[in-house]
């Protein structure tokens, strides 16, 4: 078990809510994102990602580095799969090309905030309740058929209950004003597209963590390493979007590819615990051969 002092954590979501602002500060101004400059923010992420690996190879050996880079592996193919959501998102709310960087943002705000409160959860359960891992296992099976079996379907954004409630109890008006949630007219209240925009997304967020998180946790039952790989994963989604946008709809394969993950994440999951009761009956699969899988199936579904 890798012992992360308090400094290390303190310094390593310092590092991350810095990357975040910048984020921001970038995007602050709506405008249309060019491929160059998506392309080298994706770039410049997936390098501190990079890096950040190899200085956990150096620092912690060879097994947490392989840890780290298998989770973050996961959590990048899933972000990719998210990034599926966010676009037809776009596509269902009109939202203008030159807002949808704020949206993402806020979204992967969002999302970071949420995956830390359920790596917390899932930390504190597999340590004082090993049949967590069977119920990771079994959840992470049951979601790569429900991957598989709808893998050519689109997401229905009206059976969101959030959403139906939002557009009940709250007047919408007809176009974007900016990045702006409310205006206010003739002396009533109304909320923008935008702010049902950000709910959708954060909806997606939720549902997203809820697979996404048991497993990393199935390459790597480090709270550290899981924080870490998630959040190095979620902060270059808002250049990867840009990027991947063309080419999110010839990616026809890629939802196969994160059910084939997922099942032998649950697999290894249910394993980890069975070989805990009987070793000598049953195998536990290794980092390395997590790391290999994870990245032959990725290769061969892109």
């Amino acid at each position: 078990m890798l012992d992360v002092p308090l400094a290390v954590w303190a310094a390593t979501i310092a590092g991350i809510i810095l990357l975040l602002a910048i984020d921001f500060v970038v995007g602050r101004n709506p405008h249309e994102v060019s491929m160059r400059e998506a392309t080298l923010w994706s770039v410049f992420y997936v390098g501190i990602a990079i890096a950040f690996g190899i200085g956990v190879w150096t620092v912690a050996g060879g097994e947490f580095g392989q840890q780290y880079f298998a989770a973050w592996l996961v959590e990048k193919s899933l972000s990719v799969d998210n990034l599926f959501i966010f676009l037809l998102i776009f596509a269902r709310f009109a939202v203008p090309t030159e807002l949808q960087q704020r949206a993402l943002l806020i979204g992967v705000a969002l999302a970071l905030v949420m995956r830390a409160g359920f790596i917390a959860v899932g930390a504190a359960a597999l340590e004082y309740f090993a049949f967590t891992f069977v119920i990771f296992g079994a959840f992470l099976i049951w979601t790569a058929w429900g991957i598989f079996r709808h893998r050519n379907e689109d997401a229905d954004l009206d059976e969101n209950a959030v959403m139906r409630f939002a557009r009940r109890r709250f007047p919408v008006t007809t176009g974007f004003h900016g990045n702006k949630l409310t205006v206010r007219h003739d002396g009533r209240r109304y909320v923008t597209p935008m702010f049902l925009v950000l709910i959708a997304i954060g909806t997606t967020d939720l549902l997203f963590a809820l697979d996404s998180i048991p497993a990393t946790f199935g390459v790597t039952q480090i709270p550290y390493l899981v924080f870490a790989a998630n959040a190095f994963a979620l902060l270059g989604l808002r250049a990867l979007f840009f990027v991947l946008r063309n080419l999110l709809d010839k990616l026809v394969y890629l939802a196969i590819g994160l059910s084939v993950i997922l099942a032998f994440i649950g697999v290894k999951l249910i394993l980890t615990f069975l070989h805990r009761i009987d070793p000598a009956v049953f195998p536990e699969i290794s980092t390395v051969t997590s790391l290999v899988v994870i990245f032959v199936v990725l290769t061969v579904t892109t």
